[in-house]
């Protein structure tokens, strides 16, 4: 097949999503599909088969390049393949922002088989990242320019505010968006279930397949990767890594509070994060307040080649999103690769691997803080995870789902 993939995330930023989006398109690839990929950006990446879109010079979201409004994007591509009818099979778009958006457009303009993956809650994105007093007026904004571009090619659904998801004004408002994007699609993937469910609950009509965010199967090759050991009569201490995003829907400053009441009690931890982000300054300025820098070390953006090598030596990862419904591709790297996970979401139950992660009670630092506590008077629960891990690890890799992804896509096309 040949695949157009418009992803609003990819380049010069890291995360989830565009490790995600390459390691199918190398999965694919390697089984003899053409892959595509269009996104915003400023620099040509060495990877083949990427295609820059018309890119808003300022504006940023989040530190990610933005696309331009669609009608120009989709101009663009238009001029830069003058036979998209016959160039391509089937379109897969990422996100819900002006380059997805342009799929959209262009999958119905050529009639084209379009699916929609989607990757998150952007209610939450709102509710976490917009101050105060913008919050409807961001959703509201969103919702109006998502709905002038889609609204022919949908019924348009109307969320009511409620008290699960819609609390808020914006959030409703989000949620219109989320669901209008989806059922513009032919076929609908989200990472997880439970996501599923929630936009199946606000007007989702379209089928939706799970298929999980696949770790790249070079991750877990080349390297011998070995059981994860703390003994507790020796004075190393517990190690735990963070590699997402330093943001305020990850909630490193929560984490960091868990920390904090960790070394009230003991001295033996040691925590490293590798990321960029807007909470990274206050992050930063928390452990030196809190004269827990012996403790912590923030490398800031990392090539990926050396987070692996950070992997290898530590014994727990760390993901303390909460209600955004993300996978976590880092955590799920990390587990292919022996590394046992500490999280406090009840959703990610359903991503981490079986025997793989211990959950805290709650979403508060203070009940994070007793798992990390708990762990440190039992080390030997960590060999265990990671037995789990290499023994479960097979279910994450993108050999195994990207048997599911083609099976979404044969059955659209």
């Amino acid at each position: 097949m040949r695949i157009a993939v418009f992803t609003d995330l990819y380049l010069e930023v890291a995360g989830g999503i565009p490790s995600s989006i390459s390691a199918q398109k190398r999965e694919l690839e390697k089984l003899g599909h053409e892959v595509t990929v269009f996104c915003p950006g400023k620099k040509m990446p060495k990877e083949k088969n990427i295609i820059l879109l018309p890119t808003a010079k300022f504006l940023k979201i989040n530190g990610a390049p933005l696309a331009k409004w669609p009608k120009t994007v989709v101009k663009y591509v238009e001029e830069k393949f003058p036979n998209f009818d016959t160039d391509f099979d089937l379109i897969h778009a990422h996100y819900e922002a002006g380059a997805s958006i342009a799929a959209v457009l262009l999958a119905k303009k050529y009639k084209k088989p379009l699916v929609q993956t989607m990757h998150g809650r952007e209610d939450m994105a709102i509710a976490v990242n917009v101050s105060h007093p913008f919050k409807t007026l961001a959703g509201f904004l969103l919702n109006h320019i998502h709905r002038h571009y889609l609204k022919e090619f949908t019924e348009d659904v109307k969320v009511k505010k409620d008290d699960y998801l819609a609390p808020t004004v914006a959030t409703r408002q989000m949620w219109e968006l989320m669901v209008r994007e989806a059922n513009c699609a032919d076929a609908v993937i989200t990472p997880s279930e439970h996501f599923a469910d929630k936009l199946k609950h606000y007007g989702v009509i379209k089928p939706i397949t799970a298929v999980s965010n696949g770790v790249s199967d070079e991750t877990v090759k080349g390297t011998d990767w070995k059981v994860r050991k703390l003994e507790k009569v020796s004075n190393e201490p517990l190690k735990i890594i963070w590699t997402s995003r330093l943001s305020k829907e990850k909630r490193i400053l929560e984490f960091l509070e868990a920390l904090k009441i960790v070394k009230e009690k003991t001295n033996k931890f040691f925590f490293t994060a590798l990321g960029d982000g807007n909470e990274l300054g206050f992050a930063m300025k928390f452990a030196e307040d809190n004269k827990m820098q012996e403790n912590c070390d923030f490398k800031g953006a990392v090539p990926h080649e050396e987070v692996l090598k950070y992997l290898e030596t530590q014994h727990l990862s760390i993901i303390n999103s909460y209600g955004f419904d993300t996978q976590g591709l880092t955590i799920l790297e990390a587990a292919a690769v022996g590394l046992p996970v500490i999280y406090c979401d009840k959703d990610m139950d359903q991503v981490v691997l079986k025997n793989g992660g211990l959950r805290a009670e709650d979403e508060t630092p203070e009940k994070m803080a007793e798992l990390i506590l708990d762990i440190i008077d039992h080390p030997a629960i960590i060999e265990e995870m990671s037995k789990a891990c290499f023994k479960n690890r097979k279910e994450v890799l993108q050999s195994t789902q990207i048997k599911n992804l083609l099976k979404v896509y044969e059955n659209i096309v």
